[in-house]
């Protein structure tokens, strides 16, 4: 098989990924794709799916990295119908790092960051309810990538849907709060997975973080965080289930609200 990339940082979106990326690229072992989402696997219009040409794809990295552990971020590819079946075919070997942040806490990031972008007018409350019905079967692109603020949380399924396509061992799974806290002991631990000598030490990289503006009287609120705790619960038990990773229960949540 001619040469593939190594490695992709499938997800999840607003879970650190530009973070880790960054810290990536800063490692002589590693070679990363510039500038971050290439969004290869999730293009439904620039790309024949029947026979993909995979040299347009290596084109996008550095010409002078091929001898390097090679790899690329589009937190999209969890996510997106397709996607890690394409994976699956373009390099059945290649390894996925997927970052899991509390779901609650990711929509609402999601949603802010929409919104600060003018892209989203709706309030937080109304988008994670009815707005959902924007994201109907045959809905326009646009709208599951841009409304999607519930359904990228359902981390359990999409877990499951990595591990029928692939080994678990070429799967990694970080917390994007252990990447935020402690960032060296992550890259120790991914650059073994990787295959890479042990990283040099770095320092906190905080990114994308949210303006602070008036979201025009939206907020995380308990009943918020409840609503979405019992959203998640059957999936949340799924992925402690396959992974032994569950994010609390919406009293725990609804506590922590300030």
């Amino acid at each position: 098989m001619p040469r593939r990339i190594d490695f992709l940082i499938v997800g999840t979106h607003k879970g650190g990924t530009t973070a880790l990326h960054r810290y990536l690229s800063d490692q002589p072992a590693f070679s990363m794709a510039e500038p971050k989402e290439l969004h290869f696997f999730d293009d439904e219009t620039g790309v024949d799916w029947a026979a993909p040409d995979y040299r347009a794809y290596h084109a996008r990295f550095p010409p002078d990295g091929w001898d390097r552990i090679v790899g690329e971020a589009t937190p999209a590819y969890c996510f997106w119908p397709n996607a890690p079946e394409r994976i699956a075919r373009y390099h059945p070997g290649i390894k996925l790092v997927f970052l899991l942040r509390d779901p609650v806490e990711r929509a609402w990031s999601h949603w802010k960051m929409e919104f600060a972008r003018g892209n989203e007018r709706h309030p937080f409350a109304w988008c994670i309810r009815e707005g959902r019905a924007r994201l109907a079967p045959g809905c326009p692109e646009a709208h599951l990538r841009a409304y999607s603020y519930v359904e990228r949380g359902f981390y359990g399924r999409q877990l499951q849907r990595l591990y029928a396509l692939f080994p678990r061992e070429q799967v990694r799974l970080v917390l994007s709060d252990d990447l935020k806290t402690r960032p060296d002991a992550v890259l120790a631990d991914l650059s073994a997975f990787l295959g890479a000598p042990p990283p040099e030490p770095v320092r906190p990289k905080l990114v994308h973080v949210a303006p602070d503006i008036d979201y025009a009287g939206s907020a995380l609120t308990a009943e918020e965080v409840g609503h979405l705790r019992e959203v998640y619960a059957g999936d949340d038990a799924l992925l402690g289930q396959l992974a032994g990773i569950t994010f609390g229960d919406a009293a725990e949540a609804a506590a922590s609200v300030k």
